[in-house]
């Protein structure tokens, strides 16, 4: 296997920081919203001048690691379905493979690796990036403001109409309390699949299909996708270094911050209120895609697609990069504050209790 070194960027300190911050807010987002961060990881590592397709195989190796981490810790709560999520891994695996020789096209890996190969590698990965999340932002945002004035939990027209269709054989899922067709579990694995592998972003399908087209409930299909997540980060990360453009430094530096995170994120699913997970995810999605949409012009631009001064490339990259870092900054604060919150009440509920005479002072200092 050739090592392309020529893919990989320089790293001097402020940038390895820059990565290592990337992985420890992605590392939360993942844990609370049940995707491998990748949303945020993939265009801030673009953002700090690596090739998209080499974000996208750094990424994903990465997601290995951590999507164990974080299923590990869902599967505490019971919030994993592994017999659903191991249905979806074989189309999911084809869906991956699909991506990897579009992606390595793009880039031209047989034709040197000028700018116009990654501008078109960057331009595609940008666009399904934008074209896929805001469809899934706005879906989110408006099924979490129609729940939160009639109460109850997402909409489910689109389950009820599927479970209409007649399409045997159905699989019966005790964890997530569903039944679903085998045939729309192996569509909605290779959608995962194909998305995972372009910008690293399967859980961007792969939850709502099971929150939208399963009836799973939320918690469940985060944790399930974070279990999914291991196989094709396993898979992804084996494809994209066959060809040469995984950065394990990359790789490495997003653990160092990811793994901590992605704990703080699973314990926010258990704390915080259903509606405000949909809220505050499809809130930071739709801020990443305009991060994206800001960079657009610049990747025309290296195309020759549009006529523009170089000099702006710079101003363009600057003004994405800090609509990103606000996007993923806010959402883990946000987080935070409600995890915090959830523990002082928990705390002040045992004092309570102790004051009362209901729970003995020995047990609430080991609960």
């Amino acid at each position: 296997m050739e090592l392309l070194l020529g893919r990989f960027i320089e790293l001097d300190l402020a940038t390895c920081l820059q990565v290592i911050m990337l992985g420890a807010v992605g590392g939360v987002l993942s844990g609370f919203v049940g995707s491998g961060g990748a949303f945020f990881m993939t265009p801030g590592m673009m953002n700090l001048g690596v090739p998209g397709v080499v974000a996208v195989a750094s990424n994903i190796t990465h997601k290995f690691g951590k999507a164990m981490m974080g299923s590990k810790k869902h599967g505490e709560y019971g919030n994993v379905d592994k017999r659903l999520a191991l249905f979806m891994v074989v189309t999911s695996f084809i869906g991956i493979r699909v991506a990897v020789m579009i992606n390595s096209a793009l880039f031209g890996h047989a034709d040197g690796h000028g700018a116009g190969g990654t501008a078109a590698s960057n331009l595609y990965i940008s666009m399904i990036f934008i074209l896929i999340l805001f469809f899934v932002a706005i879906s989110m945002l408006r099924d979490a403001m129609k729940s939160s004035k009639e109460g109850g939990g997402p909409s489910m027209k689109i389950s009820a109409f599927i479970s209409r269709l007649y399409l045997p054989p159905y699989i019966y899922f005790k964890v997530s309390n569903v039944k679903v067709s085998l045939w729309v579990i192996l569509v909605c694995g290779l959608a995962t699949g194909y998305l995972a592998g372009t910008i690293g972003v399967g859980g961007f399908i792969g939850v709502p299909a099971m929150i939208y087209i399963f009836g799973v409930p939320t918690a469940v299909a985060a944790g399930s996708e974070l279990y999914l997540a291991m196989f094709m980060g396993a898979w992804g990360a084996l494809s994209y270094a066959f060809e040469g453009f995984v950065d394990i430094r990359l790789a490495m530096l997003l653990y160092l911050g990811s793994l901590v995170g992605v704990y703080v994120g699973a314990y926010g699913v258990k704390v915080v209120n259903e509606i405000m997970i949909r809220m505050v995810t499809g809130l930071i999605i739709l801020l990443c895609v305009l991060s994206r949409a800001v960079a657009v012009p610049m990747y025309l631009r290296q195309m020759d697609l549009i006529s523009m001064d170089p000099a702006w490339d710079p101003y363009f990259n600057n003004i994405s990069k800090a609509i990103l870092f606000f996007a993923g900054i806010s959402g883990v604060c946000i987080i935070l504050y409600n995890v915090i919150k959830a523990y002082r009440q928990r705390r002040r509920i045992r004092s309570t209790l102790i004051e009362a005479g209901t729970m003995p002072e020995t047990v609430s200092t080991t609960t």
